[in-house]
Order: C-alpha cells, then sequence, then structure tokens
C-alpha cells in the first residue's frame, strides 16, 4: 500500500450530477449578472443607488424567507419536482423583469425570482451531496466550482447582453435557465418523495441547535461585507457595462479558483479555524482598502478582484462546515443556514445605498470591514465543533482514500475484501438509484 491515501476526484460524477450542477452555475449567474447594469439602470430609470440596490434586496430576502419552505415543499413532492419549479419561476420572472418599464416593476419580479432561486439553491445542493460519487467533501467543492463558475460568469453575460440593452441580462438568463431546466427534467432520474415531510416549523426550530445557530450567524454578517462589495462597489467604478462585466468576470474567476484549489489545500495545512481566522481578517482589511480610496477606481477594481481570492475560500469552508456541523437533516440544515445568512447578504446592499446617500461612499466599506470582523468573533465561539467538523473531513478522506487503494488491489491481486466497511460510492449508491 502506498503511504499517502488515493482521493475520488470531485469531477468524477454521475450526469444527473452535472445537470444539476449546470442549472446551479445558471442560478448563480443571475447573482452578478445585474452588476454591470447597475449604473446604466439608474441612469436610465431615474432611480437612486438605493432604489437600484433593491435589486438585490427583494432577491436576496424573498430568496432568505422562501428557504424556510424549501424543505417542506420538497418533502412533499420529491427533489427533482422541487427544483424543475424552482427553475421555472426563475424562467417566468426574468422574463417579467425583461419586459418592465420601471424600477420598482422590476425590484418586485426579482422577489419572485427569489422565490424560484430559494427553491432551487436549497435542494441542489441536497441532490448533488446525495448523488455524487466523490464523497461528502467532493459534492461540497463541486458545488462550490458551480457556484464560483457562475458568479464569474454571469456578470461578463451581464456586461455584453447589457452593453445592448438593459434588458438584454434578464432575457439572458431566461434563456439560459429554460436550457437548464431542460436538461434537468431529461438527465436528473425521477426522485421518490422522502418516506419523512419535513415539517414546515423544521427550519426555525433547528435555529435552537447551537452548531447551527453560530454558523448561521457568521453567515450573516460574513454575508453583509459580501453584498456591500458586490453590489456597491460598480458605482465607485465609473466603467461602461462590459467593462464592469470584465472587473467581476476576473473576481467571479478568483471566486471559482480558490474555491476549488486553494481552500482544500489550505484546510489540509491549517484547519478550517485557523484558515478561517485568517481569511476573515484579510477580507476586513479589504474592505477598509475600498473604504480609505473610493475615488480611486484603480484601487477599488484590484481591491475588488483581490477579494475573490478570500471570497471564494470563505464559500467553500464555511457552507462546508456547516453541513458538517449540523445535528438536523441536510435539507433542514441548507435551508436554515440560507434563511440567516441572505438576511444579512439582503439588507446590505440597500443599507449600503442609503448609508452612502446619508454620510459618504466611504461609510458603507467600513461597516462590511466591521461585520467581517463581528463574523470572526462569532465564529471563534465555535472553534470546538469546527474542530470536531475537521476530524469527520479527514475521516472521510481517509475512507475514501482506502476505497481507492481497494479497488486497485482488487484488479491487481483478485482481492475480495479489504478489512471491512463500505467505500464512499457504495454508501451514496441508494441514493443514486
Amino acid at each position: 500500500m502506498s503511504a499517502h491515501p488515493t482521493s475520488i476526484s470531485p469531477f468524477r460524477q454521475p450526469r444527473a450530477v452535472y445537470a444539476v450542477a449546470f442549472a446551479c452555475v445558471v442560478s448563480f449567474m443571475g447573482i452578478g449578472l445585474v452588476d454591470p447594469i447597475l449604473p446604466a439602470l439608474a441612469e436610465q430609470l431615474h432611480a437612486s443607488r438605493a432604489q437600484v440596490s433593491l435589486l438585490f434586496t427583494s432577491y436576496l430576502v424573498v430568496t432568505a424567507v422562501a428557504m424556510l419552505v424549501t424543505g417542506w415543499v420538497s418533502s412533499r413532492i420529491g427533489a427533482k419536482r422541487t427544483l424543475i419549479v424552482g427553475l421555472a419561476l426563475i424562467v417566468a420572472f426574468s422574463l417579467a423583469a425583461a419586459s418592465s418599464d420601471t424600477i420598482g416593476q422590476i425590484v418586485g419580479f426579482r422577489a419572485g425570482w427569489g422565490l424560484g432561486n430559494a427553491l432551487f439553491i436549497a435542494t441542489s445542493l441536497a441532490v448533488i451531496v446525495a448523488s455524487s460519487s466523490g464523497g461528502f467533501a467532493g459534492a461540497i467543492v463541486l458545488y462550490e466550482t458551480a457556484l464560483g463558475v457562475g458568479i464569474a460568469a454571469g456578470p461578463l453575460v451581464g456586461g455584453l447582453l447589457g452593453s445592448i440593452s438593459w434588458r438584454g441580462p434578464f432575457y439572458g438568463v431566461a434563456v439560459l435557465m429554460a436550457i437548464a431546466l431542460t436538461g434537468t427534467l431529461v438527465l436528473l432520474p425521477a426522485t421518490p418523495r422522502p418516506t419523512h415531510r419535513s415539517s414546515i416549523a423544521a427550519p426555525i426550530l433547528a435555529l435552537k441547535h447551537r452548531s447551527l445557530a453560530t454558523m448561521g450567524l457568521t453567515g450573516l454578517f460574513y454575508n453583509w461585507g459580501f453584498f456591500t462589495l458586490l453590489a456597491y462597489s460598480p458605482f465607485l467604478m465609473h466603467l461602461d457595462a462590459i467593462q464592469l462585466g470584465l472587473v467581476f468576470c476576473a473576481w467571479g474567476m478568483m471566486v471559482a479558483v480558490f474555491s476549488v484549489f486553494a481552500a482544500p489545500r489550505l484546510q489540509a495545512r491549517f484547519g478550517t479555524a485557523r484558515t478561517l481566522y485568517v481569511n476573515f481578517v484579510l477580507l476586513a482589511l479589504d474592505l477598509a482598502v475600498i473604504a480609505a480610496f473610493t475615488t480611486d477606481r484603480t484601487v477599488v477594481i484590484v481591491a475588488v478582484i483581490v477579494a475573490g481570492m478570500f471570497l471564494g475560500i470563505n464559500n467553500t469552508l464555511v457552507t462546508q462546515a456547516v453541513m458538517m456541523v449540523s445535528p438536523v437533516e441536510r435539507p433542514v440544515a441548507s435551508a436554515t443556514y440560507g434563511f440567516v445568512r441572505f438576511i444579512g447578504g439582503g439588507i446590505a446592499p440597500y443599507a449600503a445605498g442609503k448609508l452612502a446617500e446619508r454620510f459618504t461612499d466611504s461609510v458603507p466599506f467600513w461597516v462590511g470591514a466591521a461585520a467581517m470582523l463581528i463574523a470572526l468573533a462569532i465564529f471563534t465561539t465555535g472553534r470546538r465543533m469546527i474542530d470536531a467538523a475537521d476530524a469527520r473531513i479527514a475521516t472521510e478522506a481517509a475512507d475514501s482514500g482506502q476505497g481507492a487503494e481497494l479497488r486497485e488491489l482488487e484488479g491487481a491481486e483478485g482481492l475480495e475484501s479489504f478489512g471491512g466497511g463500505e467505500t464512499v460510492e457504495e454508501s451514496w449508491e441508494p441514493a443514486r438509484s
């Protein structure tokens, strides 16, 4: 046997997993899709920056509240039908937003878009985890890859289509979501209805568990800083739609690369807790740099792109930690965490616009930096359970490696058993069938 176990690649997956992952890419494109057109919307629809920022607020707040019912819905109609309903709602409301004439109408339709997004996001993570052949950690990496690619592609698509018309990005996401809907219908096998029906109060009741409450509050303040940067920094750059799309595409690429490649390596070397301690501090410093140099376009652009590195690491490790420390079912844990964190992400853009109107453009970013430090303080109170989660991840990695060695030895030596126990693939097989 080799001294180091061979891990299973997170990218060797059944086609059903890739069908859902593609839909995730398109769904996450919707987050950054409107970034390049925010200044154009404000100018052409005669809206204030705070009003335009409501495109994020309505979308994320409705996503947060709708997260509370996603488990209740999916436990009654099944995962595949829930995904399909969510995707269909996104198509319908993105088309409606594209046909709107006022900022109020767009904000309202973005809220409906958020409802579909909630049904899709909460269920898609559970489906990918259950159907993955690469183990739990591998499934999280694949999910975060989809998030990163979607966030990177969204602004680029938004910038290209937005240079034609502000309506272009909304029509574009409708077309792409229709493709994702078709792929999910065709490639994802029918999923049986769960034998256990989730209570509609389950996500709220899950907050009584200290682990979920701690991680949820960490996510709330982290997302406050995250969406302050995402929603308000475009106003500081004074770029056209295509240029903004390129900046946020570079930012999204950093999110994707550091989610997939850097986060697992840093976690393996330093552990989840220590990695995130440093990462939260670096994010706070990055936001502070933007706050100190709001009038220097070059500094703002570089700081936004660099922030993608830290955000990518945080997204992977925090999501993984939430799912590992949760004492409740994963769909419920996903809904609970999504509810709390998206509240922070939803309020932050509108608050940023109002703070800038009342004070200066620097204030929203100083508040965002403070939010990152608050997230760090809350996260430190859960160090013990995070270390326990690290131990579980290490055990899973060892089991995955043992399973890979077993298959190699069986092929070479005809062995029929290897110390007992199931491999990662075998443990997930019932979920894929």
